[in-house]
């Protein structure tokens, strides 16, 4: 009887690949019966919202962030900032009566951009302000002085290829959005070593300036000379973009002393709130410990990684334990291109079907209008229901693809994910910048954000059944056989009437397929 069913449902199952299952065995919920589910949380989102805006913990986030931000302050990735910054967080978390609090170790750059300075020479002398761009190598220890070519795009410069040999390239690249422009700043120096200038000065990656220039990671490649690299500020660039149209000849003056070392021991730092019946199924929660190191990194990642911290604080003191284990992580080495992150993603993939949603908050604590979310069509729709609940402080939108570094190697493989979205109309005038302090940040708009944070987080922790998500078909028909299978064999172990009742509930399923 064993083989008999096992041909049975092999011949039915393609048809119903990646269908759920439900785990108590009953027909799997109609979109009403969760949508009632989610309804079933109003009073406990709004518990949420009212401690978190306007109760006892309103401005908690902020002044958390503030004690960390003033006391530990920027946090590059191999930096001595960065060790302090991951052992305070340890103790606070502790403190703060979290569970299984504890350091995952993990290794990170460490790349220090030592003394740097700029000088324009010609036509005139003017103090250029530089921000050496994260791998960038040294000058020689004398300096570079060489004749500037000013360009707007690549495909100027290779235009103008010849030009540019033994000069420093200067972008003058205009922002679009920074997911566009942003190559310059990664490419701009391989780009410039192609053709055989000796160094590259790139225009700042922002949407506004004051005369402050923005840093951030730059990219080699194998094979192309390494030429040193730096951001500039959006007025300088200008100004030699207008004089090199002018026919004016600029000669810049560059000395960096930026250098790499071997990869420096560094952790991810996790806390949990454990499930109180699917512990070993995981929300998680997420922000980035590291920073650049210039400013506070105050917000690009403290805001993320306080509200997500305030997250599990929130539920705890509301007394609440969710059927699944919330998870926050502070990642390290995400300025780097997400290196805490995969290694993370490596030593935990192997119970990926376990993990429900990943969450992170990297583009500021700033006013939030909702959730941007990948996944498939239904998880959007529960997505939806949930974010309703948030109507008592208007952020109930729901926005297609969410954006993390961190959590990109999770949705890659299916799992749904979430980042918040907030205003970003002012976050690129303080990115990776000496602007991005304390004073960028708002404590009524970082209680609003950490409310959508800890709503959405803790009901789908606390939901019977994980987010629908997405398999192959020949995943999902190999996981339905097998659940069906390890379902057919404990049956007839068990009880003849459980393969009797499977069989009857088999004919009703074939029963609704078309001619038949």
């Amino acid at each position: 009887m064993k083989y008999l069913f096992l041909i049975f449902f092999m011949n039915l199952l393609p048809q119903y690949a990646g269908k759920s299952l439900s785990r108590d065995g009953n027909y799997p919920k109609t979109f009403e019966d969760i949508r009632n589910e989610i309804a079933g949380y109003y009073d406990i989102a709004k518990a949420i919202i009212d401690l978190a805006v306007y109760g006892k913990a309103q401005n908690r986030s902020y002044e958390r962030l503030a004690v960390f931000a003033d006391t530990i302050g920027p946090r590059l990735s191999g930096s001595k900032n960065l060790d302090a910054a991951i052992k305070y967080m340890y103790s606070a978390l502790q403190k703060d009566g979290l569970e299984n609090v504890h350091l995952e170790p993990v290794k990170v750059p460490h790349w220090e951009r030592g003394e740097e300075f700029a000088m324009m020479l010609e036509p005139r002398n003017h103090s250029i302000a530089i921000l050496g761009l994260g791998s960038s190598v040294a000058t020689p220890p004398e300096g570079i002085t060489a004749e500037v070519i000013v360009v707007a795009s690549f495909d100027e410069l290779h235009r103008r290829a010849q030009e540019a040999k033994g000069k420093i390239v200067v972008y003058n690249q205009p922002f679009i959005t920074y997911g566009e422009t942003v190559r310059y700043r990664s490419l701009g120096a391989v780009e410039a070593a192609k053709v055989g200038a000796v160094a590259s000065l790139i225009r700042s990656v922002a949407s506004f300036s004051i005369d402050s220039p923005h840093t951030g990671w730059q990219n080699y490649q194998s094979g192309i000379p390494q030429i040193p690299t730096a951001c500039i500020s959006v007025e300088d660039a200008e100004m030699m973009s207008r004089m090199s149209f002018r026919g004016t000849k600029i000669v810049v003056y560059l000395k960096m002393g930026a250098r790499t070392y071997p990869d420096s021991a560094s952790f991810n730092t996790v806390a949990e709130i454990v499930g109180s019946k699917y512990p070993e199924q995981i929300v998680l929660v997420s922000g980035h410990l590291d920073s650049w190191d210039v400013g506070q990194g105050a917000m690009d990642d403290g805001g993320g990684a306080f509200i997500s911290w305030e997250a599990l604080t929130l539920i705890k003191d509301l007394g609440l334990r969710p059927k699944r284990t919330l998870r926050l992580v502070l990642w390290t080495g995400e300025e780097q291109g997400g290196i805490g992150a995969e290694q993370y993603y490596q030593l935990h993939k192997e119970n990926i079907s376990n993990f429900d949603i990943v969450m992170e908050s990297d583009e500021g604590t700033f006013k939030p209008s909702g959730l941007a979310f990948t996944g498939n069509a239904k998880a959007h729709d529960i997505v939806r229901e949930i974010m309703a609940l948030l109507l008592p402080i208007n952020i109930t939108e729901v926005y297609d693809a969410a954006d993390g570094t961190d959590i990109n190697f999770w949705m890659r493989d299916g799992v749904p994910g979430a980042s918040l979205r907030d205003d970003l109309s002012k976050y690129f005038w303080f990115h990776h910048s000496q602007g991005d302090t304390m004073t960028v940040q708002d404590p009524n708009q970082m209680n609003l954000c950490a409310a959508v944070w800890t709503v959405v987080s803790y009901i789908i922790a606390d939901m019977e059944e994980m987010l629908p998500r997405t398999v192959s078909k020949q995943a999902g028909t190999g996981m339905a056989v097998s659940g069906v299978l390890d379902g057919i064999f404990k049956a007839e172990e068990q009880s003849k009437h459980l393969l009797c009742v499977l069989y009857e509930v088999s004919m009703k399923i074939l029963s609704l397929r078309p001619h038949l």
